[in-house]
């Protein structure tokens, strides 16, 4: 992929910037709260798509400036005050939809760190990622019904499995906001932090993530995502299936050598 790749001017930018092994993606809107114009969006399914493709990266960074991402811009993606009939089923599969999916199934850990506002599609592009990290004041909201239509980008998926039914209602339905601490307390994101200790934690994490065995790592991820629609008979085939891939890597020989040898593991990601 391109060492760098971005959007620019009004409808905001979104830069994809490799730093080593870390692919680095930084929505930038500030004037919108970061929320999504559809070039942004565009922005973000090429770079993740790129990603995947790269078996040199071992890790994904996505992160915003003041906001983390305020959702997506309706008001710049619609002249009217209704879509057309059938456009929106047209076309988010292929926007909003497919950076959730690209985030949640691509084969490498993903770290999203948020500061202010992560509403609607921002929202559940936290909570699709491996690991957020968030700032004490982040906040955390589900704004759909409040606008007067459904919720989409994986929310009714995302949030049940990660909180429960309970709080997934009072999200979804009720529209409560949820601070960082709160989040956290609840299992819907990794960890709150203070402010000022936010990028310190994000680069501890990202560090640990992109040492790690990249492909061993993908495997887990692929196979707890499979485990949420699947029988435990059927997840444990996935396991072994997914054991076998694992077991012929390099980094396979190098963890058994560093337990032999009683020393920490230096994994290559191959």
């Amino acid at each position: 992929m391109s060492q760098e790749a971005d959007t620019a001017g009004a409808d905001g930018s979104v830069t994809a910037r490799r730093d080593g092994v870390v692919l680095r993606v930084t929505l930038d809107r500030p004037s919108r709260r970061n929320s999504l114009s559809q070039p942004m969006i565009e922005a973000l399914v090429d770079a993740l798509t790129d990603a995947a493709a790269d078996d040199s990266l071992r890790a994904v960074h996505i992160r915003g400036g003041d906001d983390f991402c305020a959702g997506v811009d309706w008001v710049a993606a619609n002249d009217t005050q209704r879509p057309r009939a059938g456009d929106l089923v047209r076309r988010i599969p292929h926007g909003a939809h497919r950076v959730i999916e690209l985030v949640a199934s691509i084969q490498l850990p993903v770290l999203c760190s948020v500061r202010g506002w992560a509403a609607g599609f921002g929202c559940n592009l936290a909570l699709a990622a491996d690991f957020t990290l968030a700032a004490t004041d982040a906040v955390f909201w589900e704004p759909f019904v409040e606008r007067g239509f459904s919720p989409d980008s994986g929310a009714t998926w995302l949030l049940p499995r990660l909180v429960g039914l309970a709080r997934a209602r009072r999200m979804l339905l009720l529209g409560e906001k949820v601070n960082a601490p709160d989040a956290a307390d609840w299992g819907l994101i990794h960890q709150a932090v203070s402010p000022a200790e936010l990028d310190d934690a994000a680069e501890e994490l990202l560090e640990r993530l992109a040492s790690g065995p990249t492909a061993a790592i993908g495997l887990a991820k692929q196979a707890l995502s499979f485990g949420q629609h699947a029988t435990l008979n059927q997840s444990m085939t996935q396991e072994l299936f997914n054991l076998e891939l694992s077991c012929r890597t390099a980094d396979f020989k190098e963890g058994l050598n560093a337990f032999r040898q009683r020393r920490a593991a230096k994994f290559q990601g191959r």
